[in-house]
């Protein structure tokens, strides 16, 4: 059964202000209910946020049911690198899928959240956890949630405007030819094959990445890199290093065959993230520790001396500088 509630508006103003102050929710989730039809003025339905107010109007708004979907019993942990009453920063085990879908029977980073207590405004009718960005099941890393509403819309934004940064380490075979390579082709679905995106299709949208190189292996057949993300589509590192006839070890849907190549998880990593934080406004840094899988075959494969060097944050973050 759903929730009516009624409010008069005593200023002229426009309707998704009005709603946002009185309901004290954020002017994109009014918008979502005025674009569904779920707010009337004088008893005549609403499907323009911006509509201007008269003083005396009545609104009414009706809030949707929410049926919150149940958690699954949680049988890993996740890294917690900060948590304060506004943001959750989180280390994401590989392996672990981030939403619910009909197909993942395993417990997920929304149960995760679930369990810890981290659910948003269902004023939608959606149940919301702060999910501002994702990883594929398989890489692990870095990760921001917010923990309400306003850091929610605050962070998405930063995420949209570019001011939030991303950058990756991944282990690559063949090593790429240039020390910096930059790629700019749209991403879209295969026509061929549904689980993978593929490079240059009309249908696909704008997708920017660039690699650094950073270590070559001892038998020189693989190469630590570095990747920023410029965009943020669906499989991006994947896909764009597979348009250069390049693959991450363990990648078995962009990569060799799994008989092949023996490795117990892609070796992708979301390594370094940076942000505004959307209540003291400071720029805030995060590195995200290697799981020991990942760790041993590094090290098994590379320096160590050059490893030190060369995954140095500032090290990363300064060559991308000079590169852009």
């Amino acid at each position: 059964m759903r929730n009516t509630q009624e409010y008069i508006c005593d200023t002229a103003q426009r309707l998704d202000t009005f709603l946002a102050e009185a309901i004290g929710q954020t002017r994109s989730q009014i918008a979502h209910l005025i674009k569904h039809e779920f707010v009337s003025i004088n008893d005549k339905k609403i499907s323009r946020p911006g509509i201007k107010l008269k003083s005396g109007q009545k609104i009414e708004v009706e809030f949707p049911e929410v049926i919150e979907s149940q958690a699954q019993e949680v049988d890993f942990d996740v890294e917690i690198l900060y948590e304060d009453e506004d943001v959750l920063v989180i280390n994401k085990p590989s392996g672990v899928t981030v939403h619910p879908a009909p197909s993942v029977k395993e417990p997920t980073l929304v149960d995760w959240l679930k369990h810890k207590g981290i659910r948003l405004s269902t004023i939608s009718g959606e149940e919301r956890h702060g999910i501002v960005h994702r990883l594929d099941k398989g890489t692990s890393g870095a990760m921001i949630v917010a923990k309400n509403n306003e850091a929610h819309e605050f962070l998405s934004k930063q995420l949209q405007d570019k001011s939030m940064g991303r950058y990756y380490l991944a282990v690559v075979t063949p090593p790429l030819k240039d020390d910096v390579t930059i790629i700019e082709s749209n991403i879209g679905r295969s026509a061929h094959n549904r689980l993978k995106m593929a490079c240059g299709l009309d249908h696909g949208k704008y997708a920017k990445t660039m690699f650094k190189h950073l270590a070559l292996s001892s038998d020189e057949k693989a190469q630590l890199i570095a990747c920023k993300l410029f965009t943020g589509r669906t499989h991006q590192i994947r896909v764009h290093l597979e348009s250069l006839n390049r693959h991450i070890l363990g990648d078995h849907i962009y990569g060799l065959s799994p008989r092949i190549e023996k490795a117990e998880r892609i070796l992708l990593h979301a390594y370094l993230i940076y942000f505004e934080h959307p209540k003291t406004k400071e720029k805030l840094f995060f590195t995200a520790d290697f799981d020991t899988v990942m760790q041993e075959t590094i090290k098994k494969k590379f320096d160590k001396e050059i490893l030190n060097e060369v995954i140095d944050t500032d090290y990363i973050i300064s060559s991308f500088t000079t590169a852009s």
